[in-house]
């Protein structure tokens, strides 16, 4: 851990401060503004959604104005579009609402790459390290953003208003961190090393693994953790119980990251998937064993904890797939693929729980855990074929 990892993590957090904040009050704000209920989750899916539309674009800035630049640029947008979510919400426009979410997404994509950013402020050893420490930077959005939502909610005459103003407060703090972060200039691609376009880097089961465990993990985290306030409200359970729901879930996504490197370093990173794969069958299991509070905090536990090992373990999968020249292209092509994933179960999650309840969505869960587990087996499989040719003897 160096100064500039620090910072780095440290500005991970403030971003998780944002994105818990609106976790706990896009569901609930969209609900009390939605022409209809199924409609109440789209604030939620602006978000992930607007995500999915400007990771290409962050891409292209990244490799433009490098790291910093872009970041900071990021950071600017977080400012506008959050201020811009409480004058919607002061407003009572629900359109607006949306609106300002897809465009608060160019923030949500820019900062996805601070976990790949981590990894070019230390040696090659210690990549997994890095992600998982910077990763961990989380912790502060498990413990602020939750009691941020409920301290704020009722500040100014509309609820969540003040929420939203004081993400401004929290993008303009971030920004003053980005700033004093050096970071090494971006490799690009020349006519001696073109890099390979995303359909040939794609054709590489490690790049389709790791891709799936990050979006699929993230996606069944996404669609349980965006529906839990509203699903907790229809359970008669106040808010202040959901926002501390959300704060030991997010607690669980990122405390991990404290080991989940050394762990990938010392038995690797399949074993990682695989108990990600399981603490997401958990978090299944006992969702459908009840609704009272406790139930659901086990439950939203072990799906942070099941989202930790999925995502640190598929990222850290993922630096394998690409060369350096490549690694704007092939992290465009990552995080398009989970947010556009958010995007599908942010408009699900809304649809199944005011719809179908609490109890249907966890077990449609099953399908995109059973999915990445075939997934897990083929590489597994793919791995164990191509050891054996290369230990085969020749004729």
């Amino acid at each position: 851990m160096n100064r500039q990892l620090l910072l780095l993590a440290l500005a991970q957090g403030f971003f998780l401060v944002n994105n818990v904040t609106f976790i706990a009050i896009n569901g609930l704000a969209g609900l009390g503004l939605a022409p209809v209920p199924w409609m109440a989750t789209l604030p939620v899916m602006g978000y992930v959604a607007g995500g999915a539309l400007s990771a290409p674009l962050a891409a292209r800035h990244q490799r433009a104005w490098g790291r910093r630049r872009a970041f900071q640029v990021g950071l600017g947008v977080a400012m506008l579009s959050t201020a811009l979510c409480a004058l919607a919400v002061s407003t009572r426009s629900f359109w607006l609402l949306v609106a300002a979410t897809v465009f608060a997404g160019y923030y949500n994509a820019n900062a996805a790459l601070y976990r790949f950013a981590a990894t070019e402020l230390v040696e090659a050893s210690y990549k997994e390290r890095a992600i998982s420490w910077v990763l961990a930077g989380g912790i502060l959005g498990a413990v602020v953003g939750p009691n941020l939502a409920s301290a704020t909610r009722d500040a100014f005459t509309e609820p969540f208003a003040g929420a939203y103003a004081a993400l401004v407060v929290v993008a303009l703090l971030a920004l003053a961190v980005v700033s004093l972060i050096r970071f090494p200039p971006l490799p690009v691609p020349t006519a001696a090393a073109p890099g390979r376009s995303v359909a040939e880097l794609a054709r590489q089961p490690v790049f389709v693994v790791a891709v799936a465990a990050c979006a699929l993990g993230y996606g069944v985290m996404n669609l349980l953790m965006a529906a839990t306030p509203i699903a907790m409200s229809q359970c008669a359970h106040p808010f202040s119980a959901a926002a501390l729901v959300l704060e030991w879930h997010v607690l669980a996504m990122f405390v991990p990251s404290f080991f989940t490197g050394n762990l990938i370093r010392r038995v690797g990173v399949m074993p990682i998937l695989w108990t990600g794969v399981a603490l997401n069958l958990v978090c299944i299991a006992v969702a459908l064993s009840g609704t009272d509070l406790m139930q659901f905090t086990v439950a939203l536990v072990a799906l942070g904890l099941g989202w930790n090992f999925l995502y640190v373990g598929g990222t850290a999968l993922f630096t394998e797939a690409y060369k350096p020249q490549e690694k704007t292209t092939a992290q465009a092509a990552m995080d398009t693929t989970v947010f556009a994933t958010m995007t599908l179960t942010s408009f699900a999650s809304g649809a199944l729980v005011t719809t179908g309840g609490w109890t249907f969505m966890n077990v449609a869960s099953l399908a995109p855990v059973g999915l990445l587990a075939l997934a897990l087996v083929w590489l597994v499989q793919v791995r164990r074929r191509a050891s054996l040719a290369v230990n085969r003897p020749s004729a």
